[in-house]
């Protein structure tokens, strides 16, 4: 893992391998000789990288201004900066000893521990366990909300008495005592002041984000391996890198199933970059669900898929002999691919009649549908009640499972008026930190996703979402952004290459294996599974195209972590 800290609460010396980097009274941060840290003017020091908004690397010396207090600084850094960091200050007023502020993007990993008497935090857990500061015991209430909320993020993990800092978020250590408070809000760019009314200017003020992110990270890595689908996301940031002086590498994956061939899109991007496009193919042994999760891994996150995707990116990475990954993920989320009715009906409740119409005009082109059809749809959201953020999936639980309720995000508090489209845009934001805690290949190279960083998400966010579905396409702001800069096939492209056919031949070749590694499993034991159900499914012939049989990939996922934490 590039970033390795850990922050002492009390007295303690520092792990081998790290070397102190900072201290205020009982409170040491260690960091290994790769991290990149600096020290903040004031008191305080930075593990990770910042930038200015036009993203230029900080001269933190010689042009952070003069502020009165460490609050002000936070406010300047998360104001007029961004990047990938952790910011450690001593405590004001008695308030706390120390405060560690993560930033939005959730670049720098941070857990921590609540309950231990020697507290930290860290960046991974195998630090801090290694050191005996702590020792692992299995949170098996989280467990048994993963398993009905498997595809949700909160501050909670599957380790009792350890808590991930959310990004945005400022943690306050008192004596034995922690609090969080979230500083940085998505709620916040999509208020009426920050709404952007005019397309043509969202697609400039999103090209602009994307470029400056994207080239700021290519001007710190310099050799790149670009992971290319050939799709809207990853061809973004191929585009952002032609003028840059990075090496780049690209790469794009596919099966000997149908489904997930993207070469006649990526070689178009790749063409276009000036480099070669390099093929492998996702082989059906790399997609193991017994594979040892990553040692800084405090939950169940990396799926049989995302497991093979890590072997084969890992390997083509150090063949390449490349300082970091660049993936486009995320960028469905960002660029507000929220395939519903809620645009729609966010004009109607932001800008009226006219421009709600148009809307569901543009609705049902996107869709393929009646007019009708649409219009129903979106007045039905309109009238419809708030909902959960996530939908709960009580199939093969146990009833005691089924009836948890879901815990909470900051993000999940939305405002008295929220639209329907800002409301669901965020919801799926909040979850985007999956895709760092999924991405193990990040363990040993840098892993950027340029498209959400700080300055893509704000300017993505003050975006309407009916905007995004201009002229009945989705995504429409980020194509009109690219639309001189990318292949017209890339650029007027409606499909998506996905491994849903690869992931059923994995089924057909696992599924026996699964059935004992769940029935013979922890959870299986500790009564969490509905076991009738459960030895039913194995025994079922699935029809064509049935993917139900996912349900048992997230089991397996949650079954190999707890294992893999004896």
């Amino acid at each position: 893992m590039p970033y390795r800290y850990v922050a002492i609460f009390g007295d303690g010396e520092g792990p081998p391998g790290l070397v102190p980097r900072w201290c205020t009274g009982k409170v040491s941060v260690f960091a290994s000789e790769e991290t990149p840290t600096v020290t903040i003017p004031g008191g305080g020091i930075l593990i990770g990288r910042l930038f200015r908004n036009d993203g230029t690397p900080l001269d933190v010396e010689a042009q952070f201004p003069a502020l009165a207090n460490r609050r002000q600084l936070r406010d300047f850094v998360l104001g007029h900066c961004w990047g990938e960091y952790v910011l450690f200050q001593p405590g004001t007023d008695g308030r706390a000893e120390v405060t560690i502020l993560r930033d939005p993007s959730g670049g720098v990993p941070c857990v921590y521990s609540v309950e231990s008497e020697q507290r930290f935090a860290t960046s991974d857990i195998s630090i801090a366990t290694g050191h005996q500061l702590y020792r692992k015991h299995i949170d098996w209430e989280f467990l048994a909300h993963c398993l009905v909320y498997p595809y949700m993020v909160t501050q909670r993990t599957g380790l009792s008495g350890i808590r991930e800092l959310l990004p945005g978020s400022l943690l306050h250590v008192t004596g034995t005592a922690t609090a969080t408070e979230c500083l940085w809000s998505p709620w916040d760019f999509v208020a009426t002041g920050r709404r952007l009314g005019d397309i043509n200017q969202a697609a400039a003020r999103v090209r602009h984000a994307v470029r400056t992110a994207t080239e700021a990270w290519a001007g710190i890595d310099r050799s790149i391996l670009l992971e290319l689908s050939g799709g809207l996301d990853s061809s973004t940031l191929a585009a952002c890198l032609r003028d840059t002086d990075a090496r780049v590498s690209c790469c794009t994956l596919l099966t000997s199933v149908r489904g997930a061939d993207e070469r006649q899109y990526a070689s178009l991007v790749a063409n276009d970059l000036g480099v070669p496009l390099r093929v492998e193919e996702l082989g059906f042994g790399l997609a193991r669900f017994d594979a040892p999760p990553p040692s800084w891994a405090v939950s169940p996150r990396i799926n049989v898929l995302q497991q093979a995707l890590n072997e084969a990116m890992t390997s083509i990475g150090a063949s390449e002999a490349v300082a970091s990954h660049f993936s486009g993920g995320g960028g469905d989320t960002v660029f507000c691919y929220l395939g519903n009715a809620a645009p729609a009906a966010d004009a109607f409740r932001e800008t009226g009649l006219i421009a709600g119409t148009r809307a569901v005009r543009e609705l049902s082109h996107l869709h393929h549908c009646t007019l009708w059809k649409a219009a129903r749809l979106t007045m039905e959201k309109l009238l419809q009640q708030p909902g959960l953020p996530h939908h709960a999936d009580t199939s093969l639980v146990s009833r005691q499972v089924a009836a948890i309720p879901p815990d909470q995000h900051p993000w999940f508090e939305a405002p008295p008026q929220a639209l329907p489209g800002d409301r669901r845009r965020i919801q799926l934001l909040a979850g985007t930190q999956l895709y760092r805690h999924a991405m193990s290949r990040g363990a040993l190279r840098d892993l950027r996703m340029p498209l959400l960083s700080q300055p893509v998400v704000e300017a993505c966010l003050s975006v309407p979402a009916w905007m995004w579905i201009a002229g009945g396409r989705n995504r429409s702001v980020a194509r009109l952004a690219f639309s001189d800069a990318l292949p017209r096939e890339v650029l007027d492209r409606r499909s998506k290459g996905d491994f849903s056919q690869y992931l059923g031949a994995v089924w057909q070749r696992q599924k026996y294996r699964m059935r004992d590694f769940l029935m013979g499993g922890e959870l299986y034991a500790r009564g969490l599974l509905d076991q009738g159900p459960l030895e039913e499914f194995f025994l079922r012939r699935l029809p064509s195209r049935d993917q139900s049989f996912m349900r048992i990939f997230e089991l397996c996922t949650i079954e190999n972590w707890v294992r893999h934490q004896r």
